[in-house]
Formats: structure tokens, C-alpha cells, sequence
């Protein structure tokens, strides 16, 4: 159960779902409809031994154009002893002269468990603002205790170097991953070959997927269109929830 909840706006928890299969589903919102510059919003989770939470946004987050300042999204989520979490925001969209720094940290414990996603587009595309965003800067670390499960650093200037170049985006315009966690987990090859058999059934995404050093794997990959982007989170995430947590996935209301 949600034990304690203090928001203040531009941040709000709704009040949380309970599912058949034990998982709390709650959902964070920003009322406001976006990012501006000069934001810095702080979200901070604590995760009881044992609990089950899947968090999710209810749409796409729009970073609006800044003058100066960028916009600046920090979560930070602890693991309790067991616990399993299921991070699943949509997508980030920048729209032309945007600036956005962002950081998630997920500190685990013995015997717990994390399915963490993360994607942006190249801009507000039916707009025509193509890579036309001043910077995205954004950086995922999952630890456990003192010891790196997973770091990453992305750092996105379109004016200075342009992604669409070879070898980085292409002509690919959403970019994708999913990152997963576990204690005491023994099944990551099945995993990690169940996770190629679904990219290899999405001919119009381009990625792979890559074991990590301790306990984990990442998926990685582009396409260039949202309805297939949610498409490829829909079945990665449920391969990887029926194998990991051994539960079925289920339809991720946004309404």
C-alpha cells in the first residue's frame, strides 16, 4: 500500500491502482503539460522489503523552449529487501530550443529486482523540429550498495554534433532502452535470447541486447515511429516481466 505521499506541483502521485498479481500501479503527473526552463523537480521513492510497484506518466514529457536556464528531472528510488520495480515513463519530447538535464538513480537490495525504461524522440516532429533541441542530457545508475550495476550518460547538441550523422541516429528519429536488474536471478541467457526473438519480430526497429557484468541486460534500440516504439516497449517489457517476475504484463492505462 502507499504508505505516505507528499507532492508539490508540478508533481503529483495519483492514487495507485492494486492489480490481481500483488503489483501497486501508480502513476506520476505533471499537470502542467511539461518541462520549462528553470524547473528542477525532485522525485524521491522508497520501496518497502517485499512490495511490488509499477510507476508510469500518463503521456509523452514535453521540455518547452528556455531562454537560458534547462529544465531538470532528478527520480530517485530505493529497493527495499525483495522488492520489485517497474519504471516505465513515456517517452521525452523536445521541442525546438529546449534544454533538458535528467537523472534517474535506483538503489537496489538483496533480492531485488528492476525493469527500468527510457526513450526521447528527436523533437516535435510533425512540427519539423527535427534535432532542433539545444541539449538532452541524461544519466541512469542502478547500485548495489557501493557496487555499479548499470551506469549510462547520454549527451545530445544537435548545434555542435549532429545526431542524425552515421554511426549515432541515422535517419531514425526515437531512441530506446531497457534496462534490466536482479539479485539473484540464474536465467539471464533464456532472457536475453527471448529478448532478440522479440527484436528480430519488429523488422522496423534496429537494436540488440547486451548482458551486463552483474546481474542484468540492457536493450538498446531506434525507429522512426512513436506507434512502433510503443509497440517494441509493450513486448520487450512483457517478455521481460513474465521472466523475471514471473507475472503477465498488462494493458498500461493512460486514461
Amino acid at each position: 500500500m502507499l504508505v505516505r505521499c507528499r507532492t508539490r506541483l508540478p508533481l503529483q502521485a495519483l492514487a495507485p491502482l492494486y492489480l490481481d498479481d500483488g503489483t501497486a500501479y501508480l502513476m506520476l503527473l505533471n499537470p502542467t503539460g511539461g518541462l520549462l526552463g528553470g524547473d528542477c523537480l525532485t522525485t524521491r521513492i522508497v520501496q518497502g522489503a517485499g512490495t511490488h510497484v509499477c510507476l508510469t506518466t500518463p503521456s509523452a514529457t514535453r521540455v518547452y523552449r528556455s531562454a537560458s536556464q534547462p529544465a531538470v528531472s532528478n527520480v530517485n528510488i530505493r529497493l527495499g529487501d525483495g522488492a520489485a520495480l517497474e519504471y516505465l515513463p513515456d517517452h521525452v519530447i523536445p521541442h525546438a530550443g529546449s534544454l533538458l538535464r535528467q537523472s534517474l538513480r535506483v538503489e537496489m537490495a538483496p533480492h531485488s529486482r528492476a525493469i527500468l525504461w527510457d526513450a526521447f524522440a528527436a523533437g516535435r516532429l510533425a512540427c519539423g523540429e527535427r534535432w532542433a533541441f539545444r541539449r538532452l542530457d541524461s544519466r541512469t545508475e542502478v547500485m548495489f550498495g557501493a557496487r555499479p550495476a548499470f551506469i549510462t550518460s547520454t549527451r545530445i547538441r544537435p548545434l555542435e554534433r549532429p545526431p542524425q550523422r552515421l554511426g549515432v541516429m541515422g535517419d531514425y528519429d526515437y531512441s530506446a532502452s531497457l534496462v534490466l536488474v536482479a539479485d539473484a536471478f540464474e536465467k539471464w541467457k533464456e532472457l536475453i535470447a527471448g529478448l532478440a526473438e522479440e527484436l528480430r519480430g519488429l523488422p522496423e526497429l534496429w537494436g540488440g541486447v547486451s548482458p551486463l557484468g552483474c546481474g542484468g541486460c540492457v536493450v538498446k534500440f531506434l525507429t522512426r515511429s512513436a506507434s512502433v516504439l510503443l509497440l517494441g516497449q509493450k513486448r520487450l517489457w512483457a517478455r521481460a516481466r513474465e521472466s523475471l517476475l514471473g507475472k503477465s504484463s498488462f494493458n498500461l492505462r493512460k486514461y
